[in-house]
């Protein structure tokens, strides 16, 4: 693969989750990688020769994120008295002549994260955007960024800032560090499968455009709704098949049809369409498939 444009420098952030730990040694070998610092739980600044690896590589597949660094301030801002001012000045040195669509911040932890530093990369995005045309100041909607065009990403946290600039689809995610923090402390939520759908159609949008608002899921293996309710709240109609009952929450949601059966009995109506589907169920996905063409 040819490395995707902007990736002028040796020096890189990976994210190794820490599912896959015990293998980070072996990872960071295949990669021919020299470990400068190790940030957070799960970040790595490394060096590298040969950038090519962190997509050709058998150990490409571990990594849930990757960043080239074109500007790094190891500090800890929190003992840094004005911060957030000189940063922000010194990415705008830095980056104002660079070609990119948008800005976007985060903290090294991500949802694991100190408060003091989610506040803190929401402040200095602000601060930054104050800096650069209106054209990257406006850029709102983090998954609305072209999945193929360069944007400045930026990570703080205890051990400083790292930044660079890439595509979302090179970096494996829109988001600063590749993923989106879904709270699940809120009494809206009903399950962690909410989450994981997020997830899901975040990294189809890598790829692909999302099914249109009003588009028509058909949900098999429902139970208890948290995937539905992450459905319904993107906007979207939902038949939701299974042979447990749904949370409460949901028995007056719109856009909503529930049929409490076993899948396998389930025979959708010839006259229904359905835009996508999303089965939850053990087994492969052509099993799941044939219970919507049946």
């Amino acid at each position: 693969m040819t490395v995707p444009p902007h990736q002028t420098t040796s020096h890189w952030l990976i994210r190794i989750s820490q599912v896959f730990g015990d293998l980070t040694g072996e990872i960071l070998s295949v990669l021919g990688a020299t470990v400068m610092k190790k940030l957070g739980s799960e970040y790595y600044l490394i060096q590298l020769e040969d950038a090519s690896l962190l997509w050709d590589s058998k150990a490409a597949k571990y990594l849930r994120w990757k960043l080239p660094v074109h500007h790094a301030w190891p500090c800890n801002p929190e003992k840094m008295p004005g911060f957030v001012e000189k940063a922000a000045t010194t990415l705008y040195q830095k980056f104002s002549d660079k070609d990119f669509q948008a800005i976007f911040m985060g903290p090294i932890e991500g949802g694991l994260a100190n408060p003091y530093y989610r506040k803190l990369a929401s402040n200095l995005r602000g601060r930054t955007l104050q800096l650069f045309p209106k054209e990257i100041a406006g850029f709102k909607e983090i998954e609305a960024q072209s999945s193929t065009i360069g944007t400045l990403f930026c990570l703080v946290g205890q051990e400083g800032l790292y930044a660079g600039v890439q595509s979302p689809k090179a970096s494996n995610g829109f988001y600063p560090g590749g993923t989106k923090f879904v709270s699940q402390g809120s009494s809206s939520t009903i399950s962690r499968a909410g989450a994981k759908i997020a997830e899901a159609l975040h990294y189809l949008l890598l790829d692909r455009s999302l099914p249109k608002p009003a588009s028509h899921w058909l949900e098999l293996g429902a139970s208890p709704g948290g995937m539905t309710s992450e459905l319904l709240s993107r906007g979207y109609q939902v038949t939701a098949i299974d042979r447990a009952p749904l949370d409460a929450r949901l028995d007056q949601a719109g856009n909503l049809r529930f049929i409490q059966a076993d899948v396998a009995d389930f025979r959708p109506d010839s006259k229904v369409r359905f835009d996508a589907i999303l089965s939850d169920m053990n087994g492969g996905a052509l099993e799941a498939i044939a219970q919507s063409i049946v």
